[in-house]
């Protein structure tokens, strides 16, 4: 490791530049800040020796990007696209994404958001089931919010006009857009050719990478510090007998920490690193405004209810999901006129390898506390009666919704497992337990709160929630 061979004085700027590359994946001159790539550069050999050797990433640094190749070992439903405001991407954001990559590979210098809309339009008569009609502002709002993910990114830069303006009408409005096309190579480079596969598995593991060398035990040893990076907690009943003595040691776990500078926390159950920086992390929790806030109540009512003795909790088991469902889906979507079908027979070879443990005697299943679905709404209901007026005046009006929401983000960050019926209460929810509740008031002739004029609700100790009525947050 190049990270030990650092000065005491210079390490915690390769920790932070090791945090921003983990984290983006993609840096350029202008995303995810200016001084990101910079700093990269400053540190690229000792990056791109460690990432290898430690996760088996590919690092390439460029005067103008900096560009992570990272090995996926599962599909992960929770990382998804998002636009500037937020939202989720669905299947049509993410066709024109791709469909826009593609046109503004072949495109000069400069393009207008019409024309690249034109293009778009007419790839998309190629693909079954889609379609860009600039006449809809539905298809025109999500061909612009996929515009505005390459332009967060620095794929291309408004040089004129306003996507808004075009958005709300194409025949008034336009943009015109500097391409980059550094950036935009940079993006869209899979380790294998999309056409040589028949199965999105085909893209998962080191394999698909190209790397068949690497010895077992260092193939596996590289899989644990990838899910130590990638996920928000890993559970050792998660992993096969080889990975768990592996996670086990303090070794391994010590390469992680030193590397990117955050603190593992061990449990009996497994493993998280904390990032009180916040640099790594793609979810601050606990967070500010509605959503996290109520989440993270939820989560101490939820640790109330399985400590609390007078009442015992049924337990479940954890059910055998790995996804399945969602590579069926995949798959089902690939074009087979598209599939070089010669090679696709090769590649199917290089997919995940099957279990060479047979023999192995299964392990216990373990059995987590379960929470019914009418109790996770009742108790949602609960805290937005006696906090409603300090919540966002959208999820005040919709409280269903904001029990969705907020269990989704409790899922995300593998505090609970939905299953039919409710929740399974994942161990690394209890660090959450007596959350603090604290409600600042504000006078009618005031416009900001005085710090004197604070009252709280307390718990015991544990995170924080602080609500401000009248706030809007």
């Amino acid at each position: 490791m190049h990270a030990r061979s650092i000065d005491s004085l210079a390490l915690d700027s390769y920790q932070r530049a090791a945090r921003v590359m983990l984290a983006n994946h993609l840096v350029t001159r202008s995303y995810p800040d200016r001084i990101a790539l910079p700093l990269i550069r400053r540190w690229a050999t000792e990056l791109r020796e460690d990432l290898g050797e430690l996760f088996g990433y590919r690092l390439e640094v460029t005067e103008t990007t900096a560009r992570l190749f990272p090995v996926i070992d599962r599909l992960d439903a929770g990382q998804p696209a998002r636009t500037t405001g937020d939202r989720l991407f669905d299947r049509r954001r993410y066709a024109y994404l791709a469909l826009g990559l593609a046109a503004l590979g072949r495109a000069g210098d400069q393009i207008t958001l019409s024309e690249l809309a034109d293009q778009v339009a007419s790839y998309t008569e190629r693909v079954d089931g889609l379609e860009l009609a600039p006449d809809r502002a539905g298809d025109r709002d999500a061909f612009v919010d996929a515009v505005g993910w390459l332009a967060a990114r620095g794929a291309v830069t408004l040089a004129d006009g306003d996507a808004g303006g075009w958005a709300s009408d194409p025949e008034a409005g336009e943009a015109l857009y500097d391409i980059d096309r550094a950036v935009v190579f940079a993006l869209f480079r899979p380790p294998r050719a999309l056409q040589h596969l028949n199965t999105v598995t085909g893209l998962l593991g080191e394999e698909a990478g190209g790397d068949t060398r690497s010895p077992a035990s260092v193939s596996a040893a590289r899989k644990v510090r990838r899910a130590l990076v990638e996920k928000p907690v890993v559970y050792a009943d998660e992993l096969d007998e080889t990975e768990r003595t592996l996670l086990a040691q303090e070794k391994l776990v010590r390469e992680v920490e030193y590397t990117t500078g955050l603190k593992a926390e061990r449990r009996a159950e497994g493993v998280a690193l904390i990032d009180s920086s916040g640099r790594l992390s793609d979810v601050r929790f606990p967070g500010t405004g509605t959503l996290a806030q109520v989440a993270l109540l939820l989560a101490g009512e939820i640790a109330d209810l399985v400590l609390d003795l007078d009442t015992p909790i049924e337990h479940r088991p954890r059910p055998d999901r790995p996804l399945t469902d969602l590579v069926r889906q995949l798959d089902s979507a690939i074009p087979a006129t598209t599939v070089f079908a010669p090679l696709a027979e090769l590649a199917e070879s290089f997919g995940v390898p099957e279990d060479s443990d047979a023999d192995e005697p299964e392990p216990e299943i373990p059995e987590y506390p379960f929470v019914h679905s009418f109790w996770i709404r009742d108790t949602v209901q609960m805290l937005a009666g006696r906090y409603g007026a300090t919540f966002a005046a959208q999820w005040q009006a919709d409280v269903p919704g904001l029990t969705a929401e907020a269990v989704g983000l409790l899922e995300r960050l593998r505090l609970v497992e939905p299953i039919e019926g409710g929740l399974l209460v994942l161990p690394a929810l209890a660090r959450y337990r007596g959350a603090i509740v604290t409600i600042r008031t504000r006078a009618e002739t005031e416009l900001f709160i005085s710090p004197t004029q604070v009252g709280e609700e307390p718990v015991t100790a544990g995170a924080t929630a602080s609500i401000e009525k009248g706030s809007g947050n």
